[in-house]
């Protein structure tokens, strides 16, 4: 059981938990809610590492065959911290702002029905697998949240400026997009358990 908690693929999932409030430590390393481009670009670096292992853990998990409950477990809850974090202090910072923070409570609260649905299930033994388009999402969040950490960096705008550059501007349309297939996928899995709430 131990070797398990310690295994390989369990240690990058601790490591996506730890790169957390790393991240959140950038947008204050000035005392304040307040990012320089080189926190930025640091803040931008921890979050791609952590968005990688969260490929390889379950990947190696598989392969090794040192899948865990534990492991089990804390994927998921280490995705939803990583990217409600961040999702919340760029909103905070006026990275995304007004209609864009829409896609954000988008994403927040499928993230939470899904999780909800899914804890119901568990009890029930029924488990509900991610489909390939959801995974495509997860792919396209990262990639917008990435954008969106680095763009006002590369962008030379400061966060909330009113203006928006290349960088930005494509992290906010493709958080629009997977907000998007957010509500798909979120309907998707809402429509594979209810048949399992009503029948019982």
């Amino acid at each position: 059981m131990a070797s398990r908690a310690y295994s390989i693929p369990n240690l990058l999932t601790y490591g996506r938990i730890l790169a957390v409030p790393l991240i959140v430590f950038c947008f204050f390393i000035e005392g304040r809610l307040e990012s320089s481009d080189f926190a930025r670009w640091t803040a931008f670096g921890l979050f791609v590492v952590a968005s990688i292992t969260d490929y390889f853990d379950g990947y190696l998990a598989r392969i090794w065959n040192q899948t865990s409950n534990i492991g089990r477990m804390l994927d998921p809850i280490a995705d939803k911290l990583l990217v409600a974090s961040v999702l919340l202090l760029m909103a905070a910072d006026g990275t995304i702002a007004g209609w864009t923070i829409w896609a954000a409570i988008i994403i927040l609260c499928r993230e939470i029905l899904v999780s909800g649905l899914r804890e119901y299930l568990a009890d029930l033994k029924v488990s509900v697998p991610v489909t390939r388009i959801a995974k495509w999402k997860t792919t396209i969040q990262m990639v917008a949240i990435g954008l969106l950490l680095v763009g006002p960096a590369m962008d030379g705008v400061p966060p909330g400026a009113g203006e928006t550059g290349v960088v930005t501007g494509i992290g906010i349309a493709l958080l629009w997009a997977a907000a998007l297939i957010t509500m798909y996928t979120g309907y998707d899995y809402f429509r594979a358990g209810l048949k399992h709430i009503v029948d019982e």
